[in-house]
C-alpha cells in the first residue's frame, strides 16, 4: 500500500482519514491546530510535526482545504510542501477551490516531475463517513488512475472530467445546482406554512416525484423545524463557491443569473450572522 499522508483535518477530512485507517492504509496526518490530529491518532494514524515530515514520508499526499488561499499557503507558502517534495509523487486536492489557480499550481509542480489531481467530492459529511461521496477528478489519466484505489475507500463513484482544473470545473456546477436549489427549498417551506400546510410533511409528501432530490429531503425537514445542526453545508462555503462560479462564468460569457440571485440572498443571510451556520438556516430570510 501506498504510504498517505492527510492535511486538513476538518469535518470532512478526519471522516475520509478514518476509512483511510479502517481500509489498512498507513496514514500521516497534518492539521495546523495539532489537537484535531488526537482522535485519528487514536485510530492509528501517525501526527507529523511539519509538512517536510509529511512531504518526506509520505507517496501520496491528500488535501481537504477551505479555499485557494489555504492551498496555495499549505504547498507553497514559507516551508510549505512544495520545497520538499521528490519526482513521482502525486497530490490529491479534495478542495474545492478556483480552476485557474488548480492550473497554475499543477503545472507549477509538473515541471518537476510531481503530480496534481484536483478531486473535489460532494456528498457532505455523511457521504464522508458511509464512503459514499462522488469524486469528480482532474488531471492525467495515469495520476487519476494510480489515486482510483484509494478513492475506492471513499467514494461510490469516481469520474475522470478531463485535464486539471476539470474537476474543480465540475464542483463548481455541483455547487450552483446546490445552492439555488436550497434557496427554492427554503422559499417553498416558508410559503406552505403560511399557506396552512404543515411544512414537516413536505419532504415526504414529495418523494419519489420530479420535485424530489438529496437537497429537498435533507434541508426541508431542517427547514420546517427551524432544526440547523448538525451543519451539512456551510453558508460561507456554499458563498465561496457560487463566487467562483460567477468569476468562471464572466471568463467564458456564459449567463447565471439563478446562481448570482442565489449569491446574494446567501450574503444577506450570511451578513446577519450566518456564516457559519447550516445552509438549511436560509429559509429565515423567508419566515422572518
Amino acid at each position: 500500500m501506498e504510504r498517505l499522508g492527510f492535511i486538513g483535518i476538518g469535518l470532512m477530512g478526519s471522516r475520509m482519514t478514518t476509512r483511510l485507517l479502517a481500509a489498512g492504509y498507513p496514514v500521516r496526518v497534518w492539521n495546523r491546530s495539532p489537537e484535531k490530529c488526537a482522535p485519528l491518532a487514536a485510530l492509528g494514524a501517525v501526527p507529523a510535526a511539519s509538512l517536510a515530515e509529511m512531504a518526506e514520508q509520505c507517496d501520496v499526499l491528500l488535501l481537504c482545504l477551505s479555499d485557494t488561499d489555504a492551498v496555495e499557503s499549505v504547498v507553497f507558502g514559507e516551508d510549505g510542501l512544495s520545497d520538499h517534495l521528490r519526482q513521482g509523487q502525486l497530490l490529491v486536492d479534495f478542495s474545492s477551490i478556483t480552476p485557474d489557480a488548480t492550473r497554475d499550481f499543477a503545472d507549477s509542480l509538473a515541471a518537476r516531475n510531481i503530480h496534481w489531481v484536483d478531486a473535489p467530492v460532494s456528498g457532505g459529511v455523511g457521504g464522508a463517513e458511509s464512503g459514499k461521496l462522488i469524486v469528480m477528478a482532474g488531471g492525467e489519466t495515469a495520476a487519476v488512475e494510480r489515486l482510483r484505489p484509494i478513492a475506492a475507500h471513499l467514494s461510490q463513484r469516481l469520474t475522470h472530467m478531463g485535464p486539471s482544473g476539470s474537476g474543480q470545473i465540475t464542483k463548481i456546477c455541483n455547487q450552483m445546482i446546490v445552492a439555488s436549489n436550497a434557496v427554492l427549498i427554503a422559499e417553498t417551506v416558508a410559503l406552505a406554512a403560511r399557506a396552512g400546510v404543515d411544512a414537516a410533511q413536505l419532504a415526504p409528501a414529495l418523494a419519489g416525484g420530479f420535485a424530489d432530490s438529496l437537497p429537498l429531503q435533507i434541508l426541508a425537514p431542517r427547514m420546517a423545524t427551524d432544526s440547523f445542526e448538525p451543519v451539512q453545508w456551510k453558508v460561507n462555503t456554499l458563498l465561496k463557491d457560487l463566487d467562483n462560479a460567477v468569476a468562471l462564468a464572466k471568463e467564458h460569457l456564459s449567463g447565471t443569473p439563478v446562481s448570482a440571485l442565489a449569491s446574494q440572498l446567501l450574503r444577506l443571510h450570511a451578513g446577519k450572522g450566518a456564516g457559519l451556520e447550516d445552509l438549511s438556516s436560509v429559509v429565515r430570510l423567508f419566515k422572518s
